[in-house]
């Protein structure tokens, strides 16, 4: 009789931040399919957490969906506990794998960026990711994962996104210092960098620049427009035992953009 095999991820928990829409949800339901359970949280659009939660289910995987703004600092302890809670619901102090997804876009030319405006993607995509890490790191479990999302823009300037691209560099220069910090525990850290997707993050952008998808397009090695399951599939793999000697990483996840 064939003994029955563990999914690569069954008995851990996943945390996905924005995980109710592109890249986190994909993401997410990778996740599941993998194995694990997983918690999510959303910033708004409540109506699409409670879909991925379901979807999760639907997996035969446990799921929760907890409101989280990253634009500020100040709910980060209460969602903490919020977190710790749900654990014990599942019968953990620890989870196992985090991946820091959520962010906003800053979608402008230099000369029209305003303060306010740079103050929020900075205090989202990199001043959150930061500090909700460091809330996160006593209960990320031995062994564990986090990943961070960057962006081609880190490496490849695209003029319209300025006060986003550099912002995901600093999270490329992050993710080997969190190596660092957590590898003495066997967690590891890694970075993707996604090309520009075709989903609903960037759909304002090809809206006003149709243009965008083909230079995309004709300057790509594939010769296509990524999509969020294609960087979920490596968040995945990242997450997964055989990405257990992967650490302090940025995988671009572009389709060969610019070579």
């Amino acid at each position: 009789m064939r003994r029955k095999t563990m999914s690569k991820l069954e008995n851990k928990i996943a945390l996905v931040t924005g995980g109710n829409r592109n890249i986190g949800r994909e993401t997410a339901l990778a996740l599941a399919a993998d194995g694990a359970d997983v918690i999510i949280t959303y910033r708004s659009r409540a109506e699409d957490a409670a879909q991925t939660v379901a979807d999760i289910e639907a997996l035969g995987r446990k799921a929760a969906a907890v409101q989280l703004d990253l634009s500020g600092t100040g709910e980060i302890a209460d969602f903490v506990e919020t977190v710790k809670g749900q654990l014990g619901h599942w019968g953990r102090q620890d989870f196992d794998i985090l991946v820091n997804n959520a962010g906003i876009l800053g979608d402008q030319m230099f000369g029209q960026v305003e303060e306010a405006a740079l103050d929020r993607v900075y205090s989202t995509n990199y001043k959150g990711v930061f500090m909700l890490t460091q809330a996160l790191d006593p209960l990320l479990a031995e062994g564990g994962r986090v990943v961070l999302i960057s962006s081609g823009t880190a490496q490849v300037a695209f003029a319209p996104l300025v006060s986003y691209g550099p912002l995901k560099a600093a999270i490329e220069s992050l993710t080997p210092y969190l190596a660092k910090h957590f590898g003495g525990r066997g967690i590891t850290v890694n970075a993707v960098a996604p090309g520009g997707l075709d989903d609903e993050f960037n759909a304002e952008l090809f809206d006003r620049m149709p243009q965008a998808r083909d230079y995309l397009r004709g300057n790509t090695a594939l010769g296509r427009i990524g999509m969020p399951e294609d960087v979920a599939g490596v968040i995945a793999f990242l997450a997964s035992p055989a990405a257990g000697f992967v650490s302090g990483a940025v995988i671009p996840v572009d389709g060969g953009y610019h070579l």
